[in-house]
């Protein structure tokens, strides 16, 4: 079951990156001997792990789906690497279009009973290695340098962690006018 000490869900609000980038994404991640990718679904983060009261997860979901009714839908490319060396030890794709729909979807959602404060500023991307060795990083940064892929992001979701299975999505929050409609 979830992660409920004391009462609290560990949660996340984050970009799904759809098939076949995922878990082309996530494969990757896994080979490269990143034990953690088997349980993270490949994202672009809006709330990072964030502590929450058990009892409060339907208020963030009625929260979750009001800011998503107020942000359009909007394009996703990404493509490239980059890295946090020397502050944090990241490889990441970066996102080279869409970055402002990601500020002001992520600005929606960080308000109400997800209003927290960031370590570092929001700067959207999609992690493929982390805390590995630098010359792990190294390879990982050139290899995925020429990745590319696109894709409408309509949609985000609610992430709970399990302690036995990782990160799982436990609801999906169309943007508006999507073709998916209201939730």
């Amino acid at each position: 079951m979830a992660n409920r000490v004391a009462g609290l869900a560990t949660i996340g609000v984050a970009v799904a990156i759809p098939e076949p980038w995922g878990s082309e994404l996530q494969d990757y991640r896994t080979a490269i001997g990143d034990t953690t990718a088997t349980q993270i679904p490949t994202h672009i983060t809006l709330v990072p792990p964030t502590e929450v009261d058990a009892e409060a997860v339907p208020d963030v979901e009625q929260h979750l789906a009001q800011a998503a009714a107020v942000v359009d839908p909007f394009v996703v490319r990404l493509r490239g690497t980059g890295t946090f060396r020397p502050v944090s030890p990241v490889v990441f794709v970066a996102v080279a279009e869409g970055i402002a729909g990601c500020e002001q979807l992520a600005g929606a959602v960080r308000r109400g009973p997800l209003d927290i404060e960031l370590s570092f500023p929001y700067h959207p991307h999609v992690t493929v290695a982390h805390e590995l060795d630098d010359p792990v990083l190294d390879e990982v940064f050139e290899d995925l340098a020429r990745f590319e892929c696109r894709f409408d992001v309509d949609a985000f979701h609610l992430y709970v962690h399990d302690h036995q299975h990782g990160w799982q999505p436990t609801r999906e929050f169309p943007l508006a006018e999507s073709p998916h409609g209201q939730e």
